[in-house]
């Protein structure tokens, strides 16, 4: 499997490809920083953006895009510009009909180091160790990136698995009942009569 890692962001956009699977160690294939001028127009720098990430695609056809995801931080802007790029991400990969993978920043840190709280420097030194790298990928972003890959790459074999099993019927279940709206309540939560 070869999966695209992102870690958004408009001043920088860490883009990142690993091959792996089950039983495979992971490999770098490549990884980039996007960078943009603060002072360039938003349009400009999510197309510099787009830009470098399309040709990515083009050139490495990931089997799935792995993103950070987009979560609360104190400034509105910051947070603003990291989802308009992950947006743009997305829509590139959905025009080459990549699936997209959404994954947390303490998913990502719990996969690659064991713990949900690791820091920036920890999950560099374990991406450098986990692909085998003779000098650390630098800036953070990079590293951040190719995290979030070896993140998918060991993520999504679980994800399938326990998806299967869920769509599965239980052991000595019978068939499957469908609900009865109860005689207090009709189908919007209503009282009736």
């Amino acid at each position: 499997m070869r999966v695209l890692g992102v870690d958004p962001g408009l001043t920088r956009c860490g883009v990142g490809v690993v091959d792996g699977g089950p039983g495979r160690k992971p490999t770098l294939v490549e990884v980039l920083v996007v960078r943009t001028p603060a002072d360039d127009d938003l349009a400009y720098r999510l197309l510099a953006v787009a830009e470098r990430v399309e040709a990515m695609l083009d050139l490495h056809r990931p089997d799935t895009v792995a993103i950070e995801r987009v979560f609360s931080q104190s400034n509105v802007r910051t947070v603003m510009g990291t989802a308009q790029a992950a947006g743009v991400v997305a829509l590139a990969a959905a025009r080459r009909g990549i699936p997209v993978a959404w994954h947390t920043p303490s998913e990502v840190k719990a996969a690659v180091s064991g713990n949900g709280n690791a820091d920036k420097a920890q999950v560099t030194a374990m991406v450098t160790r986990l692909l085998r790298l003779d000098a650390a990928p630098r800036p953070a972003d990079a590293a951040d990136a190719l995290a979030l890959a070896i993140c998918h790459l060991w993520r999504s074999p679980m994800q399938s698995r326990l998806a299967a099993a869920l769509s599965r019927p239980a052991l000595g279940a019978g068939p499957a009942v469908p609900a009865r709206t109860s005689r207090l309540s009709g189908p919007t939560g209503m009282m009736s009569r």
